[in-house]
């Protein structure tokens, strides 16, 4: 009972509450609860803005901050205690077969406005700072973060549009 409590008051929980649903009947062999998943990850994405594949592999204790921008894609393997923040893409860059799953670790941390693509490997403890794109394996243990430049350029646009 405590758990429909939860999940009829808190937006976040109601969430994972029907992820996991979804993910458990897309599991299953059953080709009729497999649609059933299909439409209420269809719904999940169309309510809170975010596209998290219910065939994606997703640890206890993740939490996202901010669902808008989310993108999770179906081969990725996520730990526990995962933090994502709004904007990141999870996935891979092409859906052919030969190209295998990214796997992140426990208890990481991804900032906001990052994108993880490729075939890698995220180990545990890591810490990804935010707008950060990442496409090599991290070890355990890490920080990264993506160069940024503070260059700002600004260009006249009246003198290059003359006619």
């Amino acid at each position: 009972m405590k758990v429909l409590h939860r999940v009829a008051f808190n937006r976040k929980k109601r969430f994972y509450f029907w992820w996991r649903i979804a993910n458990y009947l897309y599991k299953s062999p059953s080709s009729r609860q497999q649609r059933i998943a299909k439409i209420i990850g269809v719904n999940l994405a169309r309510k809170y803005g975010a596209d998290i594949s219910i065939a994606a592999h997703i640890g206890t204790g993740m939490k996202i901050n901010h669902y808008v921008g989310i993108v999770i894609r179906a081969e990725c393997v996520i730990g526990d205690n995962v933090n994502i923040r709004q904007n990141t893409t999870i996935g891979r860059k092409k859906s052919t077969p030969d190209i295998g799953y990214i796997t992140i670790g426990n208890n990481v941390d991804i900032g906001a406005n990052s994108c993880i693509l490729g075939d890698i490997v995220i180990g545990d403890n890591v810490t990804i700072g935010a707008m950060s794109f990442i496409n090599k394996d991290i070890p355990a243990n890490a920080l990264v973060y993506s160069q940024k430049t503070t260059q700002i350029v600004i260009k006249n646009i009246e003198s290059t549009n003359q006619h």
